[in-house]
């Protein structure tokens, strides 16, 4: 049994996970799904939110330890959760997300604005890269419904890393799913993908599973069965 942390990436609260986490737990993990700062509609300061509140958010979930799971956008601020208390996490798993470097901007061309929605079309969130493969009207139609913008402080903000190292020493795994794992660790070798740069001062392992960018809709099963022996390493 391992003691898994989930975190969703942009738009997204708990719910994301709800298919994945039914999984592990059936296969006796115990799981917590986490809405991180800012993505919880019900939240009336929500606006308010940065990276670093995200982060601490994500080192107080985890408790004593935790395999940590974060999803497309998650991974920056779960990146800096694990250089704020590496100690706190057995693992880390990125799902179609890797570890953010130091100054990077999710989304660089933010502005002055306070947020950033969903945007209106699924073409325009295909253009920023984003496969919507596997993912039938339904669960695109839950998405639209249920989706919450992001705050300036989370998308338009760099990412800041602790100075200490030993966020570099966390057994960290790349479930890899828009491009496959050869062209990931291309990237990563090439340096010129910001995204991918900060894998090249990690000894991570990289799994396959060809989906879109959300394995947890188009793969739920497949996606927590890798999470699960991940988590056992």
């Amino acid at each position: 049994m391992a003691r898994i942390l989930l975190v969703p990436g942009f738009w997204l609260g708990a719910w994301a996970w709800d298919e994945v986490a039914e999984q592990l737990r059936s296969f006796g993990d115990e799981v917590t799904a986490l809405t991180l700062p800012g993505l919880d509609p019900d939240d009336p300061d929500r606006l308010s939110a940065t990276l670093e509140t995200q982060a601490r958010a994500i080192v107080d979930a985890a408790g004593e330890s935790a395999v940590l799971v974060a999803h497309s956008g998650g991974g920056a601020a779960a990146y800096m959760a694990t250089g704020l208390a590496p100690e706190r996490f057995s693992r880390v798993v990125y799902a179609d997300s890797a570890p953010i470097p130091e100054g990077h901007t999710l989304i660089p061309a933010l502005g002055d604005v306070p947020d950033f929605p969903l945007p209106q079309t699924w073409k325009e969130v295909e253009d920023m890269g984003n496969s919507l493969a596997g993912l039938d009207e339904p669960t695109l139609a839950r998405f639209r419904e249920r989706a919450v913008s992001v705050p300036a402080g989370v998308a338009g903000r760099p990412v800041t890393l602790s100075d200490s190292a030993a966020r570099l020493k966390v057994p960290t795994t790349v479930i890899c799913c828009s491009y496959p794992s050869e062209l990931v660790q291309r990237l990563r070798d090439a340096g010129e993908v910001p995204i991918f740069r900060e894998l090249r001062d990690l000894d991570a392992e990289y799994l396959d599973l060809p989906t879109g960018h959300w394995p947890m809709w188009s793969k739920p099963a497949e996606l927590a069965e890798l999470i699960h022996e991940a988590a056992g390493r």
